[in-house]
């Protein structure tokens, strides 16, 4: 996998760019799973099975590759206990708790439009 770099340009913040970094970021965090995780996890620590059964239908290979792609990106620490078997907890570090408010705001916005959503998939569906 190819990652670009940061290099101090405002062309990397640009998410209209198709090269920029915040799009790659944007690309990778903004999905349900990641979503979901970080929800999950709000202020507090989850072992991997924890987190599992709180984001109902995640596979185990998604949870493992969302929670890699979240500890890549620093918003998720990882903790490996030295017991055995290992006990593995994540939280969220200062960004992901950042980034959690705007998850809870699109939370939030869910659940005020639902029923419009659902309206207006009805009249389209008609």
């Amino acid at each position: 996998m190819v990652t670009k770099q940061f290099t101090g340009s405002p062309e990397d913040a640009d998410l209209r760019r198709a090269d920029s970094l915040a799009r790659e970021i944007f690309s990778d965090v903004a999905n349900k799973w990641a979503f979901l995780i970080i929800e999950a996890l709000g202020e507090r620590t989850l072992r991997f099975s924890e987190l599992r059964d709180e984001v109902e239908g995640v596979s185990h290979k998604m949870l493992t590759q969302n929670l890699r792609m979240l500890e890549r990106y620093g918003l998720v620490e990882r903790k490996v206990h030295p017991t055995v078997p290992p006990r593995v907890e994540y939280t969220l570090t200062e960004p992901g708790l950042a980034l959690r408010a705007t998850v809870d705001g699109m939370c939030g916005w869910t659940h005020q439009y639902l029923g419009h959503i659902e309206a207006a998939r009805r009249r389209f569906e008609a």
